[in-house]
């Protein structure tokens, strides 16, 4: 990933200091000429070389650099020097066994000695890692607030798996006071969907709960909707990142933007795939395990590693998943990992490979298990944009990381890189890896404040199915904590948005008001595009995150007036159908046969629109809108304020949440 397009560390502690990073009391000249291993830490390759006399073996870690002329992501966290190796003019001196290790030579090294990666003073190696972690827990962190402790009061105190999901919901009461219906089939649609519409009501009701939740379970089976056949309008999905490689000159000449086209099919699928749920999982994983859509690299890669890893996997196995992605051009180049070799060690994807994509900051992993782990990477990258294992870059030796340990002395180059997948598979096996899943899935699903007891179940439940997702959900659906939440998830601008597009109806055909002013690109495709422009001010777009820890998944971090009122407008917007590229409904045909009173009339359409009745004193500030009284007669343009009346229907607590 190219340096400029990575965001700086981001300071954790009060004042920007970050513990663990500290700045050098006097200046440094100009770099050293590098001698041994360096370490590409946090923010880069270091400045300065520390050395070591001779005779005392490898030297210890220490940090280095002023935070100028920064290389990489992270300030480099130390160069290894003295009298560890020379390397000049194509010849090694004064290699001892360990070092030989380090630069893939004959001898195996041993990195679990102290000596090696043992941290530092500032960074030692037993140091909690939420000290000098990379990036906040997204989600644990806007939660610390005032309105996080308030929420908490809302959340179950425990709870109890059920037979399957339609028992557990006749069997769960709704205690909470929200002012969402506590009607079980509303409250499955707005989570396992990206918004209740008539259609997915009446489906689960004429199923029943159980059978519509393993449908989902299954979307292979689900046939593909109308929209989903028209994505073949977007020409660059189904290329692969050999194809965008060859054909990057007639790309560029048709304005086709491959990691634009994915965002724009990714939200055609949110809105009108039939395939609900697996879609809520596919935006679950790209959260979980991020690669932004705008990284350098993107173009080529990024639609690839979201269909051969995320939907690949979506529903199969986290564990398959996170093998996958870590032998994929995508994460190589997102996470520097293609510069990383035995003697110039970028650990960037080893962090996050623990920090953000498994165990958790706090899931027991130490400063000396993330260079163990980064030196174990080392020789994955990416030539002529394949993945590659390099085995002349990889690191040779014993390495000992979270219990995981492995001689890793192998010469033969397929046999090294299995050792890195098996290192991959353990970590998300891991226990700790088993209840951040588990936590994660139940805030997305369940509540900002998730119940102890219920991820402690799916905990469970992911380490007995090793990592399988299908379980894991059908465990959640099954149980009271998920039937309990009824309004307890706000939605962010983007599910917001989405959900907007999908209760109006909105179709992917174009209007009959719109005229052709892009030669190169089809209605379809162009509305899609300004429906991503859309999200892009409003904060939130598939992927769009630029670090690789994801989009919050609490309401507490999309607390926005200028954004709520952008969203307001948009719904507008669709009412009015001011986007011609899609067909809309006409807002006085919203309601089949509209009543002639306004009180009755908004009772009609709320429940059209907000699948339920809203309060008196909401309907009493609806009507307010309009100007006219509960009991004044109206035509099915509500006297012409249909589209206002609308509009503030979409505004009210019952369509932001879910």
């Amino acid at each position: 990933m190219a340096d400029q397009n990575v965001p700086p560390h981001r300071p954790h502690t009060p004042g920007g200091h970050t513990p663990g990073y500290e700045v050098p009391a006097a200046p440094y000249g100009p770099p050293p000429v590098s001698r041994g291993p360096q370490w590409v830490g946090p923010e880069g390759l270091g400045r300065q070389a520390f050395h070591q006399p001779a005779g005392t073996g490898l030297p210890h870690l220490d940090d280095d650099g002023d935070g100028r002329d920064r290389v990489g992501r992270r300030r480099a966290l130390v160069a290894l020097g003295g009298t560890a190796a020379v390397v000049a003019g194509g010849a090694a001196l004064a290699m001892s066994p360990q070092v030989r290790g380090l630069f893939g030579d004959a001898a195996a090294g041993d990195a679990t000695g102290a000596t090696v990666t043992d941290g530092t003073p500032a960074r030692p190696s037993g140091q909690q890692p939420s000290t000098v972690r990379t990036y906040t827990e997204q989600n644990e962190s806007y939660m610390g607030s005032r309105a996080g402790a308030a929420l908490k009061k809302n959340s179950p105190s425990g709870g109890r798996t059920f037979s399957g999901p339609a028992d557990a919901a006749a069997r769960t009461p709704v205690t909470v006071k929200t002012v969402l219906a506590k009607d079980p089939v509303r409250h499955l649609a707005s989570r396992a969907t990206f918004g209740a519409t008539p259609k997915v009501l009446a489906d689960i009701r004429r199923m029943g709960i159980d059978a519509w939740v393993r449908r989902q379970l299954d979307p292979e089976k689900i046939a593909p909707s109308p929209a989903e056949l028209k994505l073949a309008e977007l020409p660059t999905l189904a290329l692969s990142s050999q194809q965008v490689r060859d054909q990057r000159e007639q790309l560029n000449e048709r304005g086709a933007q491959p990691e634009k086209e994915m965002v724009d099919g990714t939200l055609a699928r949110q809105i009108w795939s039939e395939r609900q749920l697996y879609e809520v999982m596919v935006d679950f994983w790209n959260d979980f395990l991020h690669v932004a859509a705008d990284f350098d690299g993107g173009e080529a890669y990024r639609n690839s590693f979201d269909r051969d890893v995320v939907r690949k996997h979506a529903m199969g196995s986290y564990p398959d998943m996170l093998v996958a992605a870590n032998k994929h051009p995508a994460l190589l180049l997102y996470l520097n990992q293609n510069d990383s070799r035995a003697d110039t060690v970028n650990e960037n994807l080893a962090r996050e490979n623990l920090e953000l994509y498994s165990v958790g900051v706090d899931g027991g992993y130490t400063e000396k298990d993330v260079r163990q782990a980064a030196l174990l990477q080392t020789g994955r990258g990416v030539d002529d944009g394949r993945y590659v294992f390099r085995h002349d870059r990889h690191y040779r030796g014993k390495v000992k990381i979270l219990g995981f340990s492995h001689p890793n002395d192998s010469t033969d180059p397929k046999k090294a890189d299995q050792v890195i997948d098996a290192y991959i598979t353990y970590i998300a096996l891991h226990p700790s890896t088993a209840r951040y899943v588990a936590r994660s899935l139940a805030t997305r699903f369940v509540s900002d404040t998730p119940p102890k007891s219920l991820v402690d179940r799916l905990a469970q439940i992911y380490t007995v199915n090793k990592g399988s997702v299908k379980p894991l959900l059908m465990s959640l659906f099954s149980s009271s904590e998920f039937w309990a939440a009824v309004g307890q998830k706000v939605r962010r601008p983007m599910e917001y948005l989405v959900a907007t597009y999908r209760t109006l109806g909105v179709g992917p055909q174009a209007g009959p008001g719109f005229r052709q002013g892009d030669s190169k690109r089809t209605a379809f495709a162009q509305g899609l595009r300004q429906i991503h422009d859309k999200l892009r001010e409003l904060g939130q777009y598939p992927m769009g995150q630029p670090t690789p820890d994801g989009y919050p998944d609490v309401y507490v971090a999309w607390t926005s007036a200028g954004t709520m009122v952008n969203g307001w407008n948009e719904a507008a917007d669709l009412i009015a159908g001011n986007r011609t590229q899609f067909t809309y409904t006409r807002p006085e045909k919203l309601v089949a046969r509209p009543p002639a009173t306004a009180g009755a009339y908004v009772d009609a359409l709320a429940q059209r629109l907000v699948h339920q009745k809203l309060s008196t004193r909401e309907r009493n500030l609806i009507l307010g809108v309009a100007g006219v009284s509960a009991t004044a007669r109206v035509d099915a343009t509500f006297d012409g304020a249909i589209a206002a009346v609308a509009r503030a229907i979409l505004a009210s607590p019952q369509h932001h949440l879910r």
